[in-house]
Order: C-alpha cells, then sequence, then structure tokens
C-alpha cells in the first residue's frame, strides 16, 4: 500500500514539474520572439538603427534618466522607511499606507496632470520627478521590511558609546539594509526602462518612445532598438541575482522587536520626507483631475467607449491576466513546496526572466508570434489577457511564493496519514494557506495591468477601448477635460487594490517580499 502511494505521490510531483515547466517556457516565449524577430531583420538593419546618432541620444537620456531616478528613489525610500520605522511618527498607520499608494498611481497619470499644470516644464527634469515619486516605493517597502527585522539593540548599544546619529546609521543600520535598498533600486532601474506613456507626453524621448514611434511605421528597426532594452533588462537581473547570492552568504540578524524613537518638535522638518511625495505624487494629480474634470470642456474626438463600458473592459481584461497569472503561479510555487532540485530552481528562476522584459517588448514579441504563425489571435481579448498574465507573472509568483513558504509540508504529511485523498489533503488545508498569497498576487497583478498602457496600445482587440486607451486618444487630442474622467477611474480602481496592499505588506511579520530571481 505505502509502495503505491509512493508511485502516486512520484508521478503527481512529475505532473507538477511538467505543468511548471510548460509554464516556464510560456514565460520566456517572449525572450526566444525577441531574438527571432532581432535575427528575421538583419545584422545591416540592426547595424543602421543602432549605430546612428539618434540611438546614442537615446542611450544617454535612457541612462542618465535611469541613473538619476534609481539615486534619488533610493534615497527617499530609505528616508521614508527610518521615519516609519523608527520614529512615533504621528498618524503612522495612515502614513504607511498614503507612502505605498503612488506605486498604484499610473506614471502617465502623473506626468500628465503635471504637463497640463506646468507645460513648459525642463523635459528632464520632470521626468526624473515623476519616475522618483512613482517608484520610491519600490525601495521603501523593502527597506521598511529590512528595519523591522533588524536588530534594533544594536543601534542603541552605539548610541549609549557615544556615536551620534548618522554614524550609527551609517555603521549600524545601513549594512542590515544595504542590500534591501539595492534589491530595491535594481526594481526602480526596470520600470524605469519600461515606461512609455509618461515620457511622450513629457516629451522626453528614450528607447522606449522611439520602439513605439518605430513600431507604427517601421518594425524592424523597433525590433532592432529593443536589442539595448534587453540587456539593460538582463544586466539589471543578474545583478539582483548577484545580490540574493550576496544576501545568502550574510548573516541573518537577530530579529527583535523594532522600537521607536519618541516624536520631538523640533524634528516637524522630517515629515517632508512623508509630505513631499504624497503631496506631488497623490494629492496633486487627484485634484489636477478632478479640477480638469469641472471645466466640461468638449472633445472634438469622438469617445470609442462611454466611461463604463471602457471601465468594463479594463476590469475584464486585466483581471483575467491577474488570474492567468494567479493559476499559472501556483504550480510553480509549489515546485520547491516539499523538494528541491537543480531542475525545479531552474524552472522557477525561468519565471523571472519577463521581469527583465520591458512590457512594450514582451508585447512586440507576441506581435511578432501573432502575424507571422497564429494571425486568427492579432489584436484579440485572449492575446490581451496572455500579454498582461506574462509582463505581470513574476508578482503573482512572489506573492504566491511568499504564501507558500510559510505553509508547512508536514500538516500536508499528517492529512495524508489520516486517510485523506491528496487533492482533499490540497483543498482542505494547502490551499487555505497559500489563500492570502494568492489573494495579494491577484490584487498586484490588477492593479498593475488595470494601470499597463504600452502593451494595451500594441495588443488591444480592434475597435475595444480601455480607460488607458481612451485617456490617451484625449490626451493626444489635448482633450484634457475629455482624458480627465477615465484617468481617475484607472487611479480610483488602482488605489483600492493598492492600499489592500499596503495594509498587508504592514501586517507581515516579515514585510513584503521582493521581486527576486
Amino acid at each position: 500500500m505505502s509502495g503505491l502511494r509512493g508511485l502516486g505521490d512520484l508521478a503527481r510531483g512529475r505532473l507538477v514539474v511538467a505543468v511548471s515547466a510548460v509554464v516556464a517556457v510560456v514565460m520566456l516565449l517572449p525572450l526566444v520572439l525577441v531574438v527571432l524577430d532581432v535575427h528575421s531583420a538583419g545584422w545591416a538593419e540592426i547595424h543602421r538603427v543602432l549605430f546612428r546618432q539618434r540611438s546614442a541620444m537615446l542611450l544617454t537620456n535612457t541612462t542618465e534618466l535611469a541613473a538619476s531616478v534609481v539615486v534619488l528613489a533610493t534615497m527617499l525610500g530609505v528616508a521614508a522607511a527610518m521615519l516609519t520605522e523608527r520614529m512615533t511618527l504621528p498618524w503612522r498607520p495612515l502614513w504607511t499606507v498614503l507612502l505605498v499608494l503612488p506605486i498604484a498611481m499610473p506614471d502617465f497619470v502623473v506626468g500628465y496632470t503635471w504637463h497640463t499644470l506646468w507645460p513648459t516644464l525642463d523635459p528632464l527634469g520632470a521626468s526624473v520627478a515623476v519616475m522618483t515619486l512613482g517608484s520610491y516605493p519600490l525601495v521603501y517597502l523593502p527597506v521598511s521590511a529590512a528595519l523591522r527585522r533588524s536588530d534594533i539593540t544594536l543601534e542603541d548599544t552605539a548610541r549609549s558609546l557615544g556615536a551620534g546619529t548618522v554614524r550609527t546609521f551609517a555603521r549600524i543600520t545601513l549594512p542590515q539594509i544595504r542590500i534591501a535598498a539595492a534589491g530595491g533600486a535594481v526594481l526602480v532601474f526596470l520600470t524605469v526602462i519600461s515606461e512609455y506613456g509618461a515620457f511622450e507626453v513629457l516629451r522626453f524621448n528614450t528607447f522606449t518612445t522611439e520602439i513605439f514611434s518605430e513600431f507604427q511605421f517601421e518594425p524592424d528597426a523597433a525590433g532592432a532598438l529593443s536589442i539595448p532594452l534587453v540587456l539593460m533588462g538582463l544586466s539589471a537581473l543578474l545583478l539582483e541575482s548577484l545580490l540574493i547570492r550576496r544576501q545568502s552568504s550574510f548573516r541573518q540578524p537577530r530579529r527583535t522587536q523594532s522600537r521607536t524613537a519618541a516624536w520631538r518638535l523640533r524634528q516637524l522638518p522630517a515629515l517632508l520626507v512623508v509630505l513631499v511625495p504624497t503631496g506631488f505624487g497623490i494629492a496633486l494629480p487627484i485634484a489636477t483631475l478632478v479640477y480638469w474634470m469641472r471645466q466640461g470642456q468638449h472633445a472634438t474626438l469622438p469617445a470609442v467607449a462611454t466611461l463604463g463600458q471602457a471601465t468594463w473592459e479594463s476590469v475584464k481584461f486585466s483581471a483575467g491576466g491577474a488570474v492567468v497569472a494567479v493559476l499559472a503561479a501556483l504550480p510553480v510555487a509549489m515546485l520547491t513546496f516539499r523538494r528541491h532540485s537543480t531542475t525545479r530552481t531552474l524552472i522557477d528562476r525561468a519565471g523571472f526572466v519577463t521581469q527583465a522584459l520591458p512590457g512594450i517588448v514582451v508585447a512586440l514579441s507576441l506581435v511578432y508570434l501573432t502575424t507571422r504563425y497564429v494571425f486568427s489571435w492579432y489584436q484579440t481579448g485572449p492575446l490581451l489577457v496572455l500579454g498582461y498574465a506574462i509582463i505581470h507573472f513574476p508578482l503573482a509568483q512572489v506573492c504566491v511564493k511568499s504564501a507558500a513558504a510559510t505553509a508547512s509540508a508536514r500538516l500536508y504529511d499528517v492529512g495524508v496519514s489520516l486517510g485523506r485523498t491528496p487533492l482533499t489533503v490540497f483543498v482542505r488545508v494547502t490551499l487555505p494557506l497559500l489563500a492570502p498569497g494568492l489573494a495579494a498576487g491577484l490584487c498586484l497583478v490588477f492593479l498593475t495591468a488595470i494601470t499597463e498602457l504600452t502593451a494595451t496600445l500594441v495588443l488591444a482587440p480592434i475597435g475595444v477601448s480601455t480607460l488607458a486607451t481612451q485617456f490617451w486618444a484625449f490626451q493626444g487630442n489635448v482633450a484634457y477635460a475629455a482624458a480627465a474622467p477615465y484617468a481617475l477611474m484607472i487611479v480610483a480602481l488602482a488605489v483600492v487594490p493598492g492600499a489592500l496592499l499596503g495594509l498587508w505588506f504592514a501586517r507581515e511579520p516579515g514585510g513584503t517580499q521582493r521581486v527576486t530571481a
């Protein structure tokens, strides 16, 4: 009997590996398609596009922008985390949620509101400011979690020995949070090189804006321009892997309960650290959208979809992408639930490759696939859902894996030993333990998919208009008042799961789980 049970476990284990391998192949598909697309363009076209003066300008712009945003977002994220985790900040629960919310604000909406208020802003300066305010939560969340895990008695000991605040931070606190801060900085870099809408609104040329322009008139040139972006993303992913490897050898500090210093009136200027990003990143854009809605400007461009229709299409496709991504992440997360091997590790890591590919590159690869091999799928709803699922799969995988890591495999063994079938034990024991991670993955993928602009513009079915595409059409026609309701609806739909995620991460003992390879 035990032999039959062992064979059954082996078969189910191989089934999970086989299903996960299929998922990994699908996630690696965009990278393979990019290589095929570039190869079909030919070396002469690649050389002509990449080794021209404009490409050098795009490389300079992208590098300068990414470097500036990474530095500023890292400084802001670390400062905000120190303020909320090491001080008794007034209304701290409120600030911890507000500081996370900018991640739910679409950067192209923030850029649009800033451009309507100050149309003569310097393109580079405005782009740096918008991306810094929108991406610093990627540093704030992991650094906050690292501070909650860190041993605060070391800081107390340093102060008792006469070390000042700055020296204590540099010698004691920084070594404990540097891996989290560096990992967040890598995510900020990936976010910046992937953004399109904000830079197009603010008139700042990068590789993504050029790829989108070339895609409409010269697809081969767009494919060639994808090469630098892919190399940048893969380099960042490699750097992150090295950081994680170093983290595994880093001595884990003893966990102690964080203690915050008493709030003093002379620390009032520190409130600027939370007031500036929440004011300019949340309050100002929302107030601007409300202002334009009240103007009642008549647009010369007729709406393809009403606000209700566009909302339904956005929710439908985003929810579909979230469900597909979470369902695909479930077997991959279960791979390392009970067993570890080289094959399982490789399959697990393959899912994170899409993290290094900007959304527009994934979208172009799917266009290449459908126009060459399965044209009946070109610009259809299922293709858009698949695109959302592939682009945001790493987010779902991290959430489900974090829940699987806290689930005890011994409970599964106990359930089976009591005579229950493995399927019954999975449904009644394992699945409830994974439920928080599944819900977090659904929320995170949904809010990022509903704010996705580039992939939606490329993959949306003909005749279908989502909130993002309808907003983009109106703002391109300088119909700011007509665009405002669609932008405000995107913000409303994204802010609710964003706030829930902020509360969820804040309640986790280990804090947030970073998207890592």
